[in-house]
This record gives structure tokens, C-alpha cells and sequence, in this order.
């Protein structure tokens, strides 16, 4: 089996940004005959909230957007990432920093914005056994390496692989390790997600390969902003489907905002998913993100 996918956070609403990269993650699943399934990733159980996996699944199938089988859910699958850690100690250390620690370190002279400056990667057993008497470790993929991936938007991409964590400090998987483990568990080769993601495409690509597994073909997507070019947020409006809604604007209206931003119809155009499908071309996507300006609806 092949197929793509799409993994929201139970969190809140979805947005018009989110409903974007939905539309674009079905469009080049289906259009390449693959699979199309829903994720629902909510390991963060300290950020879920009750009814949102629920409206979140409605909203995507307001707007047309069909999957294939039973949702995917992360928080019943510990036990998966715990046996992929398991199998993965001779490429992983243990990190007792803070957060804080970390960005004052990295913040310094010649250190790379971002990235773990690797205070923890080199200290021998008896350093560890000392830092455990007063802090309980975080588990860190062993970067360094370099990593390609072929992205359908951006080519070849090449990169350094950071030493990203895969447990957390509290003993919970974290999310590099978890879309890994649970992209390979699905046969998903193909992964459709906003461009802010491209950094950690190397080190999941580098996770994957020592999993066993293949390495998907991506396509980033650029983001929805708002008009100061910031990542697009509830709190730039009426940018959800039941804040729309308010406004007399349906998820039909919704659908063709989406489409006539990936010039797949024209402003105002009625058009249904299945219409964006039969004129779907990856080499006419805008690049550029999609500028919502003022307040939609």
C-alpha cells in the first residue's frame, strides 16, 4: 500500500491555513492513486481539548475531503514508540538540559540559531549517572550527519541532522519520533505539510532510514499569513469554518477561497473538491504563502 496523509492536533479549530494543506495533502494523494488517512495526533494531552477531533473531522468533510479507514490515534500507541526507542540506543544519548539551558547555549558565539548545541552528547556514564540523582532525562536522536529527501515542491532537500528529541524528559514520545514510527506503521510514503517543517525533514529522514523503513516523498507547502506575513491564527478573525459561518460564508464559500488561492478556480467560482482534482497540477502551485488580508467573510 501507498498513501498519504493528514495529522491535525486536537487542539482547536482548524483554520483556513490548516484547511489548506488538507485540500493539497488529499489532492496529491488522490491524484497519485494513493490512500488517503486521517491522524489524530494528540500525545500533548496537557494541550487536547474535548470535541476538537470531532469538529476538526466534520470541518474536513464539510469541504469534501474523504479518507481511507479507521483514523490513527497517537495516544494509543505508546507502547509502538517505546519499542522503536528501544531499538535505537546506539544512535541516541540522553539530554538533561533545561530549556533555558539550551537557548543560552545556543544563543552563543558561532552556534547555529536552532539547533542543540550538544552539551549532553559526550558525557561519559558517570556523568550521567550523576545528573540522573536530580533530573530525569530527555532522549536525543545522535545527529551530525547529513540527510537528503526529495521534496515535489522544492527538489532535492539536503541537510544537517540535529539531535532532536524522541522522548521527552516526563517519559512521553515526542513528535519527531512518534510521525516517524507512525508515518512507517502506515505505509505512508508520500507526506503533504506546511513549510515551517522543513528543518526537521532531515532528522526524520534520518530516523526513518534507521527504523527500517523507506523514506516518504515530501511536498511543503507554503503557509496561509495574515497581512503582516505572521502564520495565520484564530485570532486573525473569522478564519475558521464556524466563524465563517457567522458571517453567511459555508464551507462551500470556504472551498472555493482555498482553491482560488491555489489558482485551481476562479474567485467566487462554485467548485467542489472533485472539480479541484481534475485540474489539480503540482507545477502550477504558488510558491509564495497565501496572504489573507483583512478579515474573511
Amino acid at each position: 500500500m501507498s498513501a498519504g496523509r493528514y495529522a491535525p492536533s486536537p487542539t482547536g479549530e482548524l483554520h483556513l491555513g490548516n484547511l489548506r494543506t488538507a485540500v493539497l495533502a488529499w489532492l496529491f494523494a488522490r491524484s497519485s492513486g494513493r490512500d488517503f488517512l486521517l491522524r489524530i495526533e494528540d500525545l500533548d494531552q496537557s494541550r487536547v481539548r474535548p470535541g476538537y477531533a470531532e469538529q476538526q473531522a466534520g470541518d474536513l468533510a464539510a469541504l469534501g475531503i474523504t479518507f481511507d479507514g479507521e483514523p490513527l490515534v497517537q495516544s494509543t500507541r505508546r507502547d509502538r514508540y517505546d519499542e522503536a526507542l528501544a531499538g535505537l540506543t546506539a544512535d541516541t544519548f540522553e539530554c538533561f538540559c533545561t530549556r533555558r539551558e539550551i537557548a543560552e547555549a545556543a544563543s552563543a558565539p558561532h552556534r547555529t540559531p536552532g539547533r542543540y548545541p550538544g552539551t549532553c552528547r559526550e558525557l561519559t556514564e558517570a556523568e550521567r549517572a550523576e545528573r540522573r540523582k536530580t533530573r530525569s532525562p530527555a532522549i536525543r536522536l545522535r545527529g551530525g550527519a547529513t540527510e537528503t529527501a526529495v521534496d515535489l515542491l522544492h527538489g532535492e532537500l539536503v541537510g544537517m541532522v540535529d539531535d532532536v528529541v524522541l522522548r521527552r524528559n516526563d517519559g512521553g514520545a515526542a513528535y519527531n519520533l512518534a510521525v516517524v514510527v507512525d508515518d512507517a506503521h502506515s505505509e505512508v510514503d508520500q507526506v503533504v505539510r506546511g513549510d515551517d517543517l522543513l528543518d526537521a525533514t532531515p532528522a526524520q529522514a534520518r530516523l526513518t532510514r534507521l527504523l527500517g523503513a523507506p523514506v516518504p516523498t515530501y511536498a511543503h507547502v507554503p503557509l496561509a499569513v495574515n497581512a503582516e506575513g505572521v502564520r495565520l491564527a484564530k485570532r486573525d478573525g473569522a478564519v475558521t469554518l464556524s466563524r465563517l459561518a457567522e458571517r453567511g460564508v459555508d464551507a462551500a464559500a470556504a472551498l472555493t477561497m482555498i482553491a482560488a488561492s491555489l489558482a485551481l478556480a476562479e474567485p467566487g467560482e462554485p467548485v467542489t473538491i472533485m472539480d479541484l482534482s481534475a485540474r489539480f497540477d503540482v507545477a502550477r502551485l504558488p510558491r509564495e504563502p497565501w496572504v489573507i488580508t483583512g478579515r474573511p467573510g
